[in-house]
This record gives structure tokens, C-alpha cells and sequence, in this order.
């Protein structure tokens, strides 16, 4: 790219930023749906390409306008505002998106959102589809959702969510916290024991099926699990009762 092409580029990233700042709520829904229809699926090289190398600036603007505006999302803004950050924390190639985004308190609002009473179901499902991004970064990613009170938030998501697909959402975001991170491992696992109380026999479904998943790596199992699991067996739900039996 020529140094023509640079200066072009900067001002048109510009302008984008300054209409971005100035729109009202109408302007930037336009705004995220035009920027989800053209960079989904970019690498951070594109992303950076795309915006003259400071792509950083519109995510923090993002992240902070989730901040601001949650759990009262204009009808449908908050999904569409939620995958727009989903295609910076999903670009491939580099990790400075996931540190911006965490180091701004990205992943303490996705909690938030699912902790709120007034979260909208699609709010719930897609804060569980970014802090899964987050989770399969690796291990140190892991801790910081787990040490933000993450598996605890979680859990009463599962717990108590209306959806079905968020609760299995919640349910493979556990499991994902449980694997590769020995610090919290045993947190997950006992704080899913504490969950089998829950009256949904589908949230208990999905508790004992991901018990069961990872219930294989503490050496043996704990004792607060065996009266919970007592009464699954007694449960007039059989999906409920067959789970039961898988899980030791």
C-alpha cells in the first residue's frame, strides 16, 4: 500500500470513529451491522488492514458501550453489539484483541450480563459464546474468568436459564473452564455438586452430564456428591435418572 493509499485509509478509519462517537442509538446499530456483514471470519491481519492499524480503538469503543448500555439493549442491538465483539476476540493469527478486551473488564460485564434478572435470553447466549472464545485461548484465560467469580455465575445460569440452549451453552462453557486449568478444576467440579439442588430437570441433565465428563480427573469423588445423586436416581425424569447412573 502506498503512502497515498496509508493517508487514505487513516481518514476514512477516522471518520468511521468520529461518526461512531457522534451517532445516536439508530446510526450505530447501521454502524455494527455494516462491520459484522464485512470483517466476519478475518484473521487480526485483515482487521488490522481494515482499519489502518488501529482496530483497537473501535474494540474499546465497543467494549465500553457494552459497559454503558447492558442489561437495557435496544431491542436486538445487544446481539448484534455482542458478535461484533465476538469478531475481534475470534480473530485468528494474534491474542492483543483478548488482552485489550480483558484488560478493559470485557469478560466482569459478560458476567454481569449473565448474573442480570433483565438479560434478554440472546444477551445470555452470546456473553456464553464469548467467554467460551475466552476459555479456548488457553489456561491463563481460563483463571481470569474463574477468579472474576466465573464458575459461580456460570453454574446459576445453567441453574436457572429459561432457554434450553443457553443452559447447554453454560453447561460446554464449564466443562471448557475445567480442562487444562488445575487451579480451578476441583472449583468447577464441586461448585456443579452444589448445582444437582436445581429444580430444572433439564439443568440437572446437563449438571450430571458434565460431571460426568469431568468427574474422571479428581482421583476420587467428593463426598458431598453421593445424596444428591441418591435423588436423581429417584427422579421421575429418565433422562434425569439415566445420567444419574453414568456418574460415579
Amino acid at each position: 500500500m502506498s503512502t497515498q493509499e496509508q493517508q487514505a485509509n487513516i481518514g476514512k478509519v477516522l471518520s468511521f470513529l468520529r461518526e461512531w462517537d457522534r451517532g445516536d442509538m439508530r446510526v450505530r446499530g447501521r454502524m455494527l451491522s455494516t462491520f459484522v456483514t464485512q470483517n466476519t471470519g478475518k484473521t487480526f491481519y485483515e482487521l488490522e488492514l481494515e482499519f489502518a492499524q488501529v482496530a483497537s480503538l473501535f474494540l474499546a469503543r465497543l467494549t465500553t458501550w457494552m459497559k454503558l448500555t447492558y442489561p437495557l439493549f435496544s431491542r436486538g442491538l445487544g446481539k448484534l453489539l455482542l458478535k461484533a465483539l465476538g469478531i475481534f476476540l475470534s480473530a485468528s493469527c494474534h491474542d492483543q484483541y483478548l488482552i485489550n478486551f480483558l484488560e478493559d473488564g470485557g469478560a466482569l460485564t459478560l458476567l454481569d450480563i449473565l448474573s442480570h434478572s433483565q438479560s434478554k435470553d440472546d444477551d445470555k447466549a452470546g456473553a456464553i459464546k464469548l467467554l467460551l472464545t475466552v476459555s479456548k485461548a488457553g489456561r491463563k484465560y481460563k483463571e481470569i474468568i474463574c477468579e472474576s467469580h466465573g464458575v459461580k455465575v456460570i453454574g446459576e445460569c445453567l441453574s436457572t436459564s429459561n432457554r434450553d440452549e443457553t443452559k447447554e451453552a453454560a453447561s460446554v462453557l464449564l466443562e471448557s473452564l475445567s480442562h487444562g486449568n488445575p487451579r480451578y478444576q476441583d472449583q468447577v467440579y464441586k461448585y456443579l455438586i452444589t448445582c444437582m439442588t436445581c429444580s430444572s430437570p433439564k439443568s440437572l441433565q446437563l449438571i450430571l452430564h458434565t460431571l460426568c465428563i469431568i468427574q474422571v480427573k479428581p482421583a476420587t469423588s467428593h463426598y458431598s456428591i453421593v445424596e444428591p445423586l441418591l435423588n436423581t436416581l429417584r427422579s421421575l425424569h429418565l433422562e434425569v435418572q439415566d445420567e444419574g447412573k453414568l456418574t460415579r
